[in-house]
This record gives C-alpha cells, structure tokens and sequence, in this order.
C-alpha cells in the first residue's frame, strides 16, 4: 500500500538527505512541493492523501475540508501548535509529530546559554580576540545553589532539569501533572516567583498561550534568568516589553525565525533580550534522527501501525 498524492508544503528538497527522500518515494505514486503562501494548496489538496508540512505551518479546519481523501498529515517538527488536530481527529485523519528527535539538543542549548548569559562569556572573548587580557568589571554567577524552575515536564524539560541538577542546582518543576521525578513539585506562580533560572518547555496549544502572562512576568524575581525555547506565542510580548524595561531580568528566546517582525524589532531594543536564531534543536545527531523519525511515521501509518500521534 502506498499514498497515491503526498503535498509537502514548505519541505524543500535540503529538508531530507537522499535516502530519506528515496523512502518517501517508495511510499508514494507523486509528490507535490508548494510553499507556504502559493495559491495552489486549496486546489492540490482535493486528491491528496497525505500531508506532509514544515514546522509552523498551519492546517486549518478549512484546509482539513478541503482534502476530502486526506488520511494522515505528518509535521516534520516536534511543535504542533498550528495544526488543528481535533477536527483531523474528528474527520478521521491522524497527525503524527517528530518526538523526541532533539531532546538532547534543546536541553544542552539551554544550559549553554544560560552559562554565556552568567557567565559573560561574549565579553570574554570579545576582550581576549581585541588583545583585551583584563578582568576588570567581568561578574558572574553560578547555577549552583540557585532555583531553577522548569515549567514542563515533558522529554526536554526533563533533561533540562537533569543537567541543571547535574549542576548543582535547586531544581523546582511544575507540569500539568506530577512526575515520578527527584524533583520538588511546585505551583506554577510560587515557582515562577521564586527561581533564579526559569527554563519555559511547554508545548503550544490554545490553552498555553500567553502562559506568561503580565501577574506572572511581573513577578519573575529581579535578577532572574528566564530561557524560551518555545514559540512566543507562549508569552504576552506587551507585558513582557513592559517588563524588559525595567531592566531586571534577562529574557533569551531562540524562535525568532518565526515570530512576527514587529515583536522581534520591540525586543530587539533590550541588551537584555537575548535573541537567537532557531537553533537550539540544531546538531549533526538530531538531524538524522529527524529524518528517521518522520520517514518511519510515514512509513508505520501505512503499515497500519501509525506512530507519534498526538490526536
């Protein structure tokens, strides 16, 4: 059994090594590449089977009536936060993500920035590349002994609050649900007022947006460290603006890429805004396991065996 129409929609060809495409090739009779904004989707959707779309790509409940032989829709991502999974699920149509694939990356990015951030690594080197031998005015702190809050608990969050442990920190979780963890169960606003380190590892949904709301930005310690490695729609950009403002904490986001321009030209005004590229989930091991990750689903669906469904 095969797909007899796969669409991809913002997957280009660079997205997968050869022999993942030659995966796909034997799962399917055709293929269709459009990009996000083409005009042709609602048309080329009627006779597909499969969808197939790039991290962040929405699928509407019209684009979802529009495919009336659509059988599974595959992100190649872990975020699923566009897609409205429940009326797939109400129309039969499973919706696999890529979990798990940079567990590790994410969760070793997110110690690593935190340690540049308190550890003035930048200026380090800026100084010693300049010539610069002298440590005058360098201050920095350690994660050791510090709250460090991890607001969800799922396969990145978990390995977050690993490593910080590994650290020596004072590790405090909250999730929707109480793990079987080492770790202190804390209420979210406690936790969030009271951590020197707050790593955000929740997954975007209609209920978590805007999870940092004004109460909660507004209560973030002075002096605090709060990483996001979740999409920003996670957090109140007004309130948050309002807050940088101050000058008292320090806000390290790495999904600029896909956060309107107008927000990253508001954070972009703050040294302590902290602003990466996407690249937390970057490193030559996830990126095969991706790859391998997202094939298989494709591939298990038509054994009858669907895998990393999330509706």
């Amino acid at each position: 059994m095969v797909f007899k129409k796969v669409l991809l929609i913002n997957i280009q060809e660079s997205a997968l090594d050869k022999k993942y495409w030659d995966k796909i090739d034997s799962l399917t009779s055709s293929k269709v590449f459009l990009k996000k904004d083409s005009p042709e989707i609602m048309q080329e959707l009627k006779d597909a089977d499969c969808l197939l779309v790039a991290f962040s790509i929405p699928v509407t409940k019209e684009m979802i009536d529009a495919a009336p032989k659509l059988k599974l829709i595959c992100v190649l991502a872990t975020a699923y936060g566009k897609i409205d999974i429940n009326y797939a699920k109400e129309k039969g149509i499973v919706v696999s993500n890529v979990a798990g694939y940079s567990t590790e990356a994410v969760a070793e990015f997110s110690i690593a920035t935190i340690l540049e951030n308190i550890r003035q690594l930048e200026e380090g080197k800026k100084r010693g590349h300049a010539g610069n031998y002298d440590e005058e005015g360098l201050k920095a702190r350690e994660i050791k002994g510090g709250i460090f809050g991890v607001i969800g608990l799922g396969s990145i969050g978990k390995r977050v609050a690993e490593i910080a442990n590994g650290f020596g920190a004072d590790v405090r979780y909250w999730s929707r649900q109480k793990k079987d963890v080492p770790f202190k169960y804390q209420d979210v606003d406690t936790l969030i007022a009271e951590a020197d380190f707050l790593s955000l590892n929740l997954a975007q949904t209609p209920d978590t947006e805007n999870f940092l709301n004004k109460k909660r930005l507004r209560s973030i310690k002075k002096g605090a460290v709060v990483l996001n490695t979740v999409p920003m729609e996670l957090v109140d950009i007004d309130a948050l603006v309002e807050r940088l403002s101050v000058g008292d904490i320090t806000f390290i986001l790495d999904h600029s890429d896909e956060t309107p321009k107008e927000v990253m030209n508001k954070l972009s005004q703050f040294k302590n805004c902290i602003i990466y590229p996407p690249m937390a989930y970057i490193t030559a091991e996830a990126r095969i396991a991706k790859q391998k990750i997202f094939t298989e689903n494709i591939e298990n669906f038509l054994k009858g065996k669907p895998t990393n469904v999330v509706n």
